[in-house]
């Protein structure tokens, strides 16, 4: 099992701020996200490219690997003044 977290606007959206996501072949974060994505509305928002991404609280890409029992997060950049 995953445990997927989303932040801020990604939680609204979603209408969730976790996910159990059941671990099958996936072997990256892109994976994982495109199975998400492929869910369609309001998944997609995980498309935008301004989604960034952690793995195990270490910020990361989409091209890191994955394993059982990891947590990935998925949230917008940090803005401020």
């Amino acid at each position: 099992m995953i445990n997927i977290r989303f932040f801020a606007f990604l939680r609204e959206r979603l209408g969730t701020d976790t996910l159990d996501y059941e671990f099958t072949d996936e072997k990256t974060v892109s994976d994982i996200k495109q199975k998400l994505i492929a869910r369609g509305e309001p998944w997609t928002l995980l498309a935008e490219q301004d989604v960034l991404i952690a793995v195990n609280q270490t910020l990361t890409s989409e091209s890191s690997s994955v394993s059982d029992g990891d947590e990935i997060a998925f949230f917008p950049p940090v803005t401020g003044g």
